[in-house]
């Protein structure tokens, strides 16, 4: 039990006073706090609901890769033409979808229809929209990919696909603030 104890360097834990574990408590609570504030903050300056997302799968390869990490931006006034890359959600899924813009039909009143296609598809996403939906509208559109990170992403990859990793990096990153006073 010891060399457990020891090994996960809980010691530390165990000499501290009640009131030290409760300043550790707090402090993880700050960072939380922080990143969250960081997160919304991003939200406002990108305009979009989420400004950092992650390349699922392979189907914008060779322009992006699985575990790409995507830099967005979804400004009102800036339209949206064929060729960018767009991330769209779509009614009934959870997950947000990357893939470029493959054509546009503007009508007068302003109001824009988008057909998307993956780059490393033979199809367009016609049969990911919802059902009876034929195009996205702007309403669907999350963002337009600005920048990116290569395969940076793939630690969030690893986190869904196996979610006993995911628990495992989560304790350890909680022990290592409550334990390291600094």
């Amino acid at each position: 039990m010891n060399s457990a104890v020891e090994l996960l360097g809980l010691q530390e834990l165990f000499r501290m006073t009640k009131r030290q574990i409760l300043y550790q408590v707090l402090n993880f609570g700050m960072i939380v706090s922080s990143a969250l504030m960081i997160w919304k903050g991003l939200m406002v300056v990108t305009g979009s609901e989420s400004p950092i997302v992650v390349v699922l799968s392979g189907s914008m390869e060779p322009a992006f890769h699985r575990g790409d990490l995507l830099f967005l931006t979804n400004f009102r006034e800036d339209p949206i033409k064929v060729g960018d890359i767009v991330v769209f959600k779509v009614e009934g899924r959870d997950i947000p979808i990357v893939h470029r813009v493959l054509k546009l039909h503007e009508k007068e009143d302003g109001s824009v229809k988008i057909l998307t296609k993956g780059d490393n598809n033979s199809v367009d996403d016609r049969g990911l929209y919802a059902p009876g939906q034929l195009w996205l509208q702007k309403k669907d559109i999350v963002g337009r990919a600005r920048g990116f990170v290569p395969y940076v992403g793939i630690v969030t990859i690893l986190m869904n696909d196996y979610p006993k990793f995911k628990y495992a990096v989560l304790g350890c990153l909680g022990i290592f603030v409550l334990v390291h006073r600094e």
